[in-house]
């Protein structure tokens, strides 16, 4: 009898339930998945999610209400990266990935209504991707990037914006790109205040024939290789941007005395002014209209900055023989800096600086 007693019960139960209104299920939040975002810059769409890999790589999205969420990963399994963002235009701050389990990352408004986000990857290539799976949100949607000429800017550590943040990790603290700062370097402001795109090629430590503490492999042997890997199988397309300048700014680690336990022969300028001119070759044979801008050093100082403005204006000299129908290489000469970052370079108020020192400078260029 018990158990035909708790049959019924259940049964009565059910049918009780049948008569009353089907219960409530929570909405699915929208969702905007990697692949229908529309990125800017060295990125890979794989397995779903949308691989940021060059400094400054970013994405733009809009969303309604007072909050949305970034679900981010590091694919290649770092401890920990950066990213950063814009909000209704306004930069707002660094963000931590963390390498393992990462909630979603949440990003808040003042008040109701849609919204803008821009959002950047703080570090460099050489410090591994941050993926993107997908963006949740009330009415969220992919925004593409303006329609606007395009600056292409190729340098070291100094176009990363590495070393100029410390505002969260002191200097000599932490990992590397702790202090990286993409956003705030002089290419992105420059950028920002003449209303250009712009895509930032660049990577610690490199040069022109050879790296800071290293032979190689400098920017010509990794240029064309998405991440800037000497061993990388992935090109980068660059038919996916056609831009009307491209800015290079590579010299100070060619230059520099190295990191003093790695042998090191003295500079070659002969060697330098030649692999320089080569690249440029490489540069214009991916985009033949491009005018070509080279930028000296705000670290280099004394015989070093005479001596590395020399060999700009051979290589510009050189160039312009060689290409007489094409627009002539144009360069500037920093004035000199008392850099204020980590290890001797620019932080963001000197990229600050630097970025009003170059602004006549290109916008003459893209007239």
């Amino acid at each position: 009898m018990r158990i035909l007693s708790t049959c019924w019960l259940l049964g009565f139960s059910s049918l009780a339930l049948g008569f009353g209104p089907p219960p409530l299920r929570p909405k699915p939040t929208p969702a905007l998945l990697a692949a229908a975002l529309l990125p800017y810059g060295r990125t890979l769409l794989n397995q779903q999610q949308l691989e940021l890999i060059s400094s400054a790589s970013h994405v733009g999205f809009s969303f309604e209400g007072t909050e949305c969420q970034v679900v981010a990963s590091l694919p290649a399994g770092q401890d920990h990266n950066y990213l950063q963002y814009e909000l209704d235009g306004v930069y707002q701050k660094r963000i931590r990935v963390a390498g393992t389990g990462q909630a979603p990352i949440r990003i808040t408004a003042a008040r109701a209504g849609r919204h803008t986000v821009w959002l950047y990857k703080a570090t460099e290539a050489h410090t591994g991707a941050v993926a993107i799976q997908q963006i949740t949100g009330q009415a969220v949607r992919a925004l593409p990037n303006p329609k606007l000429p395009l600056i292409e800017f190729i340098g070291n550590s100094i176009t990363c914006g590495a070393a100029a943040d410390p505002s969260e990790v002191p200097c000599g603290t932490g990992a590397y790109h702790d202090q990286h700062n993409a956003y705030q370097a002089y290419g992105p402001r420059v950028a920002r205040a003449l209303h250009t795109n712009f895509v930032l090629s660049s990577v610690s430590g490199i040069g022109v024939y050879r790296n800071w503490n290293s032979d190689g492999p400098a920017m010509p042997q990794v240029y064309e290789n998405t991440d800037f890997q000497a061993k990388s199988t992935q090109h980068w397309n660059f038919a996916a941007y056609s831009p009307q300048v491209v800015s290079i700014a590579l010299g100070t680690n060619d230059l520099s005395a190295g990191d003093g336990k790695t042998p090191r022969l003295p500079f070659d300028s002969t060697r330098y002014v030649s692999s320089y001119v080569q690249f440029i070759k490489l540069v214009k044979s991916k985009y033949p209209q491009a005018r070509i801008a080279l930028l000296s050093s705000p670290m280099a100082s004394g015989q070093n900055r005479a001596l590395l403005q020399r060999c700009l204006t051979a290589v510009q000299q050189q160039t312009n023989a060689a290409y007489p129908t094409a627009k002539p290489v144009a360069t500037y000469f920093f004035r000199p800096m008392q850099a204020r970052g980590c290890s001797g370079h620019p932080n963001v108020e000197d990229h600050a600086i630097l970025a009003k020192e170059l602004e006549p400078f290109f916008q003459k260029l893209l007239r």
